[in-house]
């Protein structure tokens, strides 16, 4: 089987020759058409998940296609079903991948490249917003990395769900038009955004903030919460030393920090990752919540689109065609 992986950290992404996996218990294989690209992945091949297999690591959280065969105990799935699936063990830049059936969806009308970038965004979106923050109707929101795939998708979910003024956050002045395409309220240039964004809630705050940057940014981000206000950390694209945060100021101005990490949620929950992510296609369907793929490259340009992620270049969501 034809794969695209790295086999040392940092290391380039190169071809490889691999059997073709068989499903398991409650496993779909699928003949993969085309894979999302997401920042996990930058992070995999960096080594933040531990070292390569000595016969290479295939990245790919995402991947849609046609299901090739079905696991014992499997239901609902027919051999030519059109699916996408979320991948919490990796393996999308392949011809085949297996796929836990609880998280393999059946895609409609979805356009396949869409499809291909929708399981782990939208459910990393939703499960922030319900899940981690606690959205309640009318909060105000402050997303960091806006023009990104979480973010242009997590604006409008956000919206959908009844949230009041959503306020975004991009690393340059180039991306603002094109975050705000998504319903954004307002889109500021990072660099300095506290001062902006207490400017805009007229010195109150935020009730939510979703933060993928980490360092500065999440530590300046407290200091623009509301009353009960939450960050939700979800990744650490600068790839900063962590904050140590003390409690006590927490607790003194009413504060919470939590976080989202969809791999610990397959694995303890792995029902919430289904709940979110059936409820976030659910609002697709309905037109509410579009994914933007901005560009579709070839399976083997694999790395060209994580080195663009890891530099921060890319808007929307970028999908590889096998």
């Amino acid at each position: 089987m034809r794969a695209f992986g790295f086999k040392e950290i940092n290391g380039d992404i190169v071809e490889l020759d691999l059997p073709c996996p068989e499903p398991g218990e409650g496993e779909v294989l699928i003949r993969v058409s085309h894979a999302g690209v997401n920042f996990a992945e930058v992070q995999h091949r960096r080594g933040d998940f531990g070292a390569p297999e000595p016969t290479g690591d295939v990245p790919g959280l995402e991947a849609a296609g046609a299901v090739a065969a079905v696991g014992p105990g499997v239901r609902g799935f027919g051999i030519g079903d059109q699916v996408t699936a979320y991948l919490p063990a990796f393996g999308g830049y392949a011809e085949y991948v297996v796929a836990p059936a609880a998280f393999t969806y059946p895609v409609g009308d979805l356009d396949p490249v869409v499809a291909a970038g929708a399981p782990t965004v939208l459910t990393t979106a939703y499960g922030l917003l319900v899940g981690a923050g606690r959205l309640a109707a009318g909060d105000t929101v402050l997303i960091h990395a806006a023009a990104g795939g979480v973010g242009t998708a997590a604006v409008q979910l956000a919206k959908a769900l009844g949230a009041g003024q959503v306020i975004g956050t991009v690393g340059s002045a180039d991306k603002v038009a094109y975050a705000k395409e998504f319903g954004y309220d307002e889109v500021v240039v990072r660099d300095g955004f506290a001062e902006q964004v207490r400017e805009l809630t007229g010195g109150r705050g935020v009730d939510l903030v979703l933060d993928s940057v980490g360092g500065s940014t999440r530590a300046d981000s407290l200091g623009v919460l509301a009353v009960f206000g939450r960050l939700a950390a979800f990744g650490d694209a600068g790839n900063h030393p962590d904050l140590t945060l003390a409690v006590r100021p927490l607790w003194k101005s009413n504060q919470l920090v939590g976080g989202f990490n969809i791999g610990d949620l397959a694995r303890r929950a792995p029902e919430l990752v289904t709940r979110f992510a059936r409820a976030a296609l659910d609002l697709v369907a309905a037109k509410q919540v579009r994914i933007d793929v901005t560009e579709v490259l070839p399976l083997p340009d694999a790395g060209v689109a994580l080195d663009g992620l890891a530099a921060g270049t890319s808007r929307g969501k970028l999908v590889l065609r096998a």
